[in-house]
């Protein structure tokens, strides 16, 4: 499957503002690319990027004085199958865990394990340990929070967001990614694309999404306590401890957003277009 995605954000900014942006593809995907992104800025300015601490691509730049538009997309080969279940996964002790796993074991900005460790075993401390857990915890948060853009609060913590009971996909995962890491099990902050491909439309306007990894039997699992069902598509921009790590724009100056747009679709096959046009 062939999906077509891209950005395109509008800044104004009151005088010329260093940036740090992470909106690239994740370096793993790279061998996946049918037609390259092309970043572009107007004004035109000079972009350079480089490897953050977790494996990312993160570019930067001077954003100029006055409105400054950047953009990019490209086309990328995905699998066209849902996000991969593996049922019988089991959790790996402390003691077994590779080194730079246990990273994403330790509190962090937006994750307040020490807060939320005495729910976390009361709650999930008797369920099975391995893929079930981790459902579990998925379930948990998905029944738990209320979805609303409205509320969305960058500053908000796993923490609160258990209290406050609504959040967006980002405190969805922080949320999961706690109570994980509370029950002694790696898990990482993802964001990226995430179209509605094999689900309803959503009829408002698209955003880039955030999901969790979870090291479970050896390897890194994808779980999303938001949607909480396994989706077609997802696009992989960076992982972190949290939000704090891969924030999409790290601006070094006041500025104003003043426009945002986000986008996935399936691409046809060259031969079915043909066929259909022929």
């Amino acid at each position: 499957m062939k999906i077509a995605f891209g950005y395109e954000l509008t800044f104004n900014c009151p005088g010329p503002t260093p940036m740090v942006c992470q909106l690239d593809v994740h370096p793993s995907l790279a061998g996946n690319l049918v037609e390259t992104p092309n970043f572009t800025a107007r004004p035109a300015t000079q972009s350079r990027v480089y490897l953050d601490s977790f494996g990312n691509t993160s570019r930067r730049f001077v954003a100029p004085a006055g409105a400054f538009t950047i953009t990019d997309g490209g086309v990328i080969d995905v699998s066209g199958a849902p996000d991969p279940v593996h049922a019988d996964a089991r959790e790996i002790s402390i003691a077994e865990l590779p080194d730079d796993t246990l990273v994403y074991l330790q509190g962090s900005r937006y994750v307040e394990t020490d807060i939320l460790s005495p729910f976390a075993w009361n709650q999930f401390g008797k369920v099975q340990p391995g893929w079930a857990r981790v459902q579990a915890i998925c379930d948990f948060v998905h029944q738990h929070l209320r979805f609303d853009y409205a509320q969305a609060r960058s500053t908000r913590t796993a923490n609160e967001a258990f209290n406050e009971r609504v959040g967006v996909c980002r405190d969805f995962t922080h949320l999961a990614v706690t109570l994980c890491r509370a029950m002694n099990i790696p898990a990482r902050y993802c964001n990226g694309y995430l179209g509605d491909i094999g689900v309803p439309a959503d009829p408002a306007p698209m955003d880039f999404n955030a999901w969790l990894e979870v090291y479970l039997d050896g390897g890194w699992h994808t779980f999303d306590a938001r949607h909480n069902i396994p989706r077609i598509g997802r696009i992989l921009v960076a992982r972190g401890r949290d939000a704090a790590d891969i924030p999409l724009v790290n601006s070094f100056g006041p500025h104003i957003l003043q426009s945002f747009k986000v986008w996935t679709e399936e691409v046809s096959e060259p031969q079915q277009t043909m066929a259909r046009t022929g």
